[in-house]
């Protein structure tokens, strides 16, 4: 692990346009003590320089959020939609999931495999119950604009999208293939 002088830890926070007062708050140390450790006067504990090296480095990188990732508008069906509305949508748009809004409101979703099971049902039984609200599954989980890409990404790896919701309205999707643009566009 590579220790910082103190010119570089000064050099680091000036570049971030961070006062010593802010970067002690931040590290939950005095302001005095960052000017010590910046001056050199002062040979900090290793979890004092951790704690100013963790600030700068969160500082320093940008935080992504939710509604710089989504995007919209988001299509949907409705519960009383017919199957082959759900899959007109999908090929149209060339997605592989729904949500389901009722009056606006996430009532749950309809993905590839719920239709193929839609499909595979019709031909055993016979049956025409080809309205989405027989075939949805549960709601794609649902997070403010500002939620940082962290959380969206842990929520991503147990469901297929995630819903982004402001004031009750939803106003973007978030699926896997966008976290591959984000990263294939870093």
């Amino acid at each position: 692990m590579h220790i910082p002088t103190p010119e570089e830890i000064r050099s680091r926070r000036e570049l971030l346009g961070m006062k010593q007062a802010e970067l002690a708050k931040k590290a939950g140390i005095s302001q005095s003590m960052v000017a010590r450790i910046e001056s050199g006067s002062v040979d900090p504990r290793v979890s004092t320089l951790g704690k100013i090296i963790q600030v700068l480095n969160a500082v320093s990188r940008p935080r992504i959020t939710a509604s710089q990732v989504m995007h919209s508008p988001v299509y949907s069906v409705n519960p009383g939609d017919s199957i082959s509305r759900a899959v007109e949508i999908m090929e149209k748009n060339g997605i592989s999931q729904l949500p389901v809004l009722s009056d606006g409101v996430p009532v749950g979703c309809i993905s590839e495999s719920a239709i193929v099971d839609v499909i595979g049902e019709q031909s055993a039984h016979g049956s025409h119950r080809e309205l989405v609200r027989n075939f949805m599954e549960s709601s794609f989980p649902s997070v403010p604009p500002d939620m940082s890409i962290e959380t969206v990404i842990h929520l991503l790896q147990q469901h297929h999208a995630v819903l982004v919701m402001e004031a009750g309205i939803v106003r973007g999707v978030i699926t896997r293939h966008d976290l591959i643009s984000l990263i294939v566009n870093r």
